[in-house]
């Protein structure tokens, strides 16, 4: 009997000792972090076959910036926003831009500071904080980017009938389930529709044969939608009638490893790109309330109605060709910006190395590319992706907010000189999720009312937050080109991110918490043991050299 007891206990201590083992390993790799090297460390992947190939010039970073930005919203979104709020809702613009504007300038010291790589927001996290924190961010804005490329699929589908039904022999002939909406089966639960999963599948093509083809493909209909939007712009400008501008405001409250010269190129990529979009949605939305009085704005195809009121009726047809350029180039951009997540991934090995693989002869991630593009192909023809939509930006909002923290924890002192953990970056932690928190909060608070006491301390402490974030740490300077007021701006970022968090329908917070779950899951399964921060299989991140920035 005592022989038992002496084995019950071994074995006992034995579980309870692999249990600690476990979680310790756990807890040690989650919290590791890529390490940042000096500039006499620093390294590139320099062997062709396992890299991108640096082929886009800064004319190339701004139309792939504007390709993304300019979708069909331009023609639609504009209008639907300034029949409810008249054409004062260019100050909403205004100050949606400015808050887009200091969220770039995070972005672009980022992108300065760590031109040889790709991954963007995870790869950041995965540098400033630790490997948990990148795989959820990951996590976050994968589901962003599938969904939402689906989504655009179908929209995409839908204005190329709408195109195609222009022409005789098509008038009323296509049926829903090739192109418009849809097909549904099981009450809604399917819904099938073949165009959007053949667009997929032809800008997957694409963008397996070459960053370079990829890129002329972009350019080209970039340039065609925004040629045909300032035309609209300009033949409209000719219908305006000040008149109707009165009452004004009666409603209103990842490409850096193939840049040629991330240094220089990304941060007026960044910014360029930004600047032209906020100046043509304020141009369009200027000429439609000035075309049409805002109260008799359509409710579906605002732009396209305005001008056929005016007798203008070719100028709709441009704007359905412009819907079809702009989701195309939306849909690439955004079909590119996944495969390049998965290809730093890969490389980190918190997912399969096959991920990891580039062409050698193409020089794109073809493995990532034909994955990203089966997975959008799956969601846009077999559901009805925008019953979908209000889960939407949650990784946008998530991925925001940390990479503006990113910007003020890669300029602490400590940092900059070493990996190791402090008491004042501790303190500085613990400050930056105050001020998330707090704006979370004041989001709460004003989404639901509470009395405008608690919304002035919650304001309150996350400026007391950002002090002691300003006053109690040192920073040094930007390698690259510099986000101006760390950590202020930042500060500022954070909490108004977090407050257009707590907007979003609850749903998607529930999608927030059960997506984090399972990532957390994945990682202790798989990632904890396949991630290798300081592997030679991935590139080391490094800060850019004062020679090279210049």
């Amino acid at each position: 009997m005592g022989g038992l007891k002496n084995n019950s206990s071994e074995n006992s201590s034995s579980s309870s000792s692999s249990s600690q083992s476990c979680f310790a390993h756990f807890w040690t790799s989650a919290f590791r972090a890529k390490p940042l090297s000096t500039p006499s460390e620093a390294a590139v992947r320099t062997n062709s076959s396992q890299g991108l190939v640096r082929r886009l010039g800064v004319f190339d970073l701004i139309l792939l910036g504007v390709g993304a930005s300019i979708g069909a919203g331009i023609f639609v979104v504009t209008g639907t926003v300034a029949r409810d709020a008249g054409p004062g809702v260019t100050i909403s613009f205004l100050l949606a831009g400015a808050s887009c504007v200091l969220n770039a300038l995070c972005y672009a010291e980022l992108a300065s500071s760590f031109p040889a790589v790709v991954g963007g927001a995870y790869m950041y996290a995965y540098t400033a904080f630790n490997e948990i924190t990148a795989f959820l961010v990951f996590a976050q804005l994968m589901l962003d980017y599938h969904i939402g490329a689906a989504s655009i699929a179908r929209s995409l589908a839908s204005y190329v009938v709408t195109v195609l039904e222009l022409f005789p022999i098509f008038k009323d002939n296509i049926p829903n389930w090739i192109g418009h909406g849809g097909q549904e089966f099981l009450g809604g639960a399917l819904s099938i529709n073949i165009l959007a999963p053949i667009l997929l599948i032809l800008l997957t093509l694409v963008l397996c044969w070459g960053v370079g083809e990829s890129s002329t493909v972009n350019s080209f209909m970039t340039v065609t939608k925004v040629v045909i939007v300032i035309f609209v712009i300009f033949v409209g400008a000719f219908e305006v009638d000040v008149s109707n501008w009165s009452p004004f405001a009666p409603n209103v409250a990842n490409s850096a490893e193939e840049s040629k010269r991330p240094q220089r190129d990304l941060p007026i990529g960044i910014m360029g790109s930004l600047l032209v979009c906020i100046a043509l949605y304020i141009a369009v939305c200027l000429v439609i309330t000035g075309m049409v009085p805002y109260k008799f704005l359509g409710e579906d195809a605002p732009l396209a109605e305005a001008f056929t009121s005016k007798g203008l009726k070719y100028v709709s047809v441009l704007i359905s060709i412009g819907a079809v350029a702009g989701l195309t180039t939306t849909l690439l951009v955004g079909l590119y910006v996944q495969s390049r997540l998965y290809l730093g991934l890969g490389r980190d090995g918190l997912l399969p190395s096959i991920f990891s693989k580039v062409h050698s002869k193409r020089h794109t991630p073809i493995h990532s590319q034909v994955w990203v593009g089966i997975v959008a192909s799956v969601l846009a023809g077999l559901f009805n992706v925008h019953m979908l939509s209000h889960i939407l930006s949650v990784g946008s909002l998530t991925g925001y907010s940390v990479v503006s923290a990113c910007v003020v924890a890669l300029r602490w002192q400590d940092k900059t000189a070493n990996h190791v953990s402090s008491p004042a970056r501790s303190e500085g932690v613990l400050c930056l999720i105050a001020v998330a928190s707090c704006g979370f909060g004041a989001g709460l608070l004003f989404r639901f009312d509470a009395s405008f006491i608690f919304l002035v301390v919650a304001v309150i402490l996350a400026i007391s937050a950002s002090a002691a974030l300003n006053f109690r740490q040192v920073y040094a300077d930007a390698p690259g080109f510099s986000c101006p007021g760390v950590p202020i701006v930042p500060a500022v970022c954070i909490f108004f991110n977090m407050f257009l968090f707590a907007q979003l329908h609850h749903e998607a917070w529930v999608r927030f918490v059960i997506l984090s779950i399972i990532t957390v899951a994945v990682y202790a399964f798989y990632g904890q043991y396949h991630a290798d921060p300081s592997s030679e299989k991935t590139i080391i991140y490094h800060r850019v050299l004062e020679e090279e920035a210049g």
